[in-house]
């Protein structure tokens, strides 16, 4: 007795390109019995009759997901509301915003305000210039423009009228 072989060998590429499927053959060995076309219309009719239930069923998930995250920021915005209430509800942070945004001062105080105190770093420095050929003109252009535009329509005619010679 004989070992079968360990590897099966594929046939070659030629015979795979060779061979085409006909379709009409493959098509023709199916067979439809009446049990098939009524489960294959069943099928059809269940799905246009849940279609509308499950786009229903997403838009309302999609609606609850919308609320619940709209309730979530809701109760964020309340919390900070509620936060900064009591703040207001401390004497000593009223008398410092008071102090900060009205400049009021105790009786006997003297209040010094302070216009310029950014230290000199953080002063942005002038502008330099963009380009060292681009200068800034000395003239004024719009008398210019009007100048030129009025001696271009007062100006006698340059060349004279043509003489059929082609020479101007």
């Amino acid at each position: 007795m004989t070992a079968p072989p360990s590897r099966v060998s594929a046939p070659p590429a030629s015979v795979h390109s060779a061979r085409r499927v006909d379709v009409r053959e493959w098509a023709g060995g199916l067979r439809f019995s009446a049990f098939t076309g009524i489960m294959l219309g069943l099928v059809v009719l269940a799905v246009f009759v849940l279609a509308p239930a499950v786009s229903t069923y997403v838009s309302q998930r999609q609606q609850i997901a919308a609320l619940q995250q709209s309730v979530t920021l809701t109760s964020d915005e309340v919390a900070a509301l509620t936060q900064q209430k009591e703040r207001w509800a401390d004497p000593a942070y009223v008398t410092s915003e008071a102090r900060a945004r009205l400049y009021y001062k105790h009786p006997g105080e003297t209040v010094y305000l302070v216009d310029d105190d950014l230290p000199a770093s953080s002063i942005p420095p002038d502008q330099l210039p963009v380009s060292d050929d681009v200068t800034e003109t000395r003239s004024d252009w719009m008398s210019q423009l009007v100048r030129s535009v009025a001696w271009a329509g007062l100006a006698q005619t340059a060349v004279g009228p043509d003489d059929g010679t082609g020479t101007g």
